[in-house]
């Protein structure tokens, strides 16, 4: 007597069993339903286990095999060939596409390129290699290259005497911090709009309700623009800014270093009889801006202190 398996019990069966099978008790299992079933029984457990025929077919015949060694899912050698086994030519292929357009240095181990791999998978399959963009996406990662942002690391032309500047720098700090003189760094920082206007990042609000801000980022002429002028203490680790909204002019600058020195400054060194400040080479504290000279006179003047300015490098502002 042949027994007959409904749909619905073959379905709940498979349901069932599974999260505990592998790939290959899978196959086996559904084989044996067929098996079982007889006519038409491939069809169904195909369509029920969501299986392909070929794969229910061939699991048959694996049931008259010899059981394989513990722990393997396949025989030798089997299972479906990786893409540059199907297609030798694909990594070569691949390389040589994303060479021309590829950043650093050749050599490195770490390697990274600007073309999406939908680019990649599309321009590999116009020349005679089809794969897709997941294909490519693990290719890339097996050759080396990763996905990266630009590095701003290129400074230009170097003068003969940069480190020779920067040791004279380093001296100045280090000889009026030794006799506990003040040495500030300062700086502006980005400016912002004042208003309403749209920022990177996001919040938790309620569902469908995100915050309204203005569509175009225009300047608001009545409240202007945040510009945060900051004084670095480097003796205390403290900050000091200043937040102007009319220009960033060297009297701004000068007048947050006046309101850091009454606040601060004057305070934490009451024996002081020198600042030095330490500045990059352009902006409202320039090297070139008479005003910002003009101004520091004047400051120096009327706190009874000498003040000396040391200006970084052009470029260099990073290390201010």
């Amino acid at each position: 007597m042949v027994m007959r398996v409904a749909d619905e019990d073959l379905v709940s069966m498979f349901s069932s069993l599974s999260p505990h099978l592998d790939e290959r008790d899978r196959r086996l299992v559904a084989a044996a339903c067929a098996r079982v079933m007889g006519h038409g029984g491939v069809s169904t457990v195909s369509r029920t286990a969501g299986l392909s025929r070929p794969t229910v077919i061939k699991a048959m015949s694996e049931l008259d095999e010899e059981p394989l060694a513990a722990g393997r899912v396949r025989r030798q050698g089997g299972g479906r060939r990786g893409a540059t086994q199907a297609d030798p030519g694909l990594e070569g292929a691949l390389d040589a596409l994303v060479d021309p357009g590829s950043r650093g240095d050749p050599e490195s181990p770490l390697r990274w390129t600007i073309k999406s791999t939908r680019q990649l998978a599309s321009a590999l399959s116009d020349s005679g290699h089809p794969v897709g963009p997941s294909t490519v996406r693990s290719l890339l990662h097996q050759l080396g290259y990763s996905l990266q942002s630009n590095a701003k690391v290129l400074e230009g032309a170097q003068h003969p005497d940069r480190n020779a500047q920067f040791g004279y720098i380093n001296e100045q700090v280090r000889r009026h911090l030794r006799r506990g003189e003040p040495v500030v760094s300062v700086d502006t920082k980005k400016k912002e709009l004042v208003g309403t206007y749209k920022n990177s990042g996001t919040e938790w609000r309620p569902a469908k309700d995100p915050r309204q801000v203005n569509t175009y980022d225009f300047i608001d002429k009545q409240a202007g623009k945040a510009i945060p002028y900051g004084v670095y203490d480097i003796k205390l680790n403290r900050g000091f800014v200043s937040v102007g909204t009319d220009a960033d002019t060297a009297a701004f600058a000068v007048a947050t270093l006046r309101s850091w020195w009454t606040v601060e400054g004057g305070k934490a060194y009451p024996r002081a009889r020198r600042l030095l400040i330490c500045a990059d080479a352009g902006g409202s504290n320039g090297y070139r801006i008479r005003l910002w000279k003009t101004e520091l006179a004047r400051f120096a003047d009327d706190e009874g202190i000498s003040v000396t300015v040391c200006h970084f490098p052009p470029g260099t502002s990073k290390w201010n």
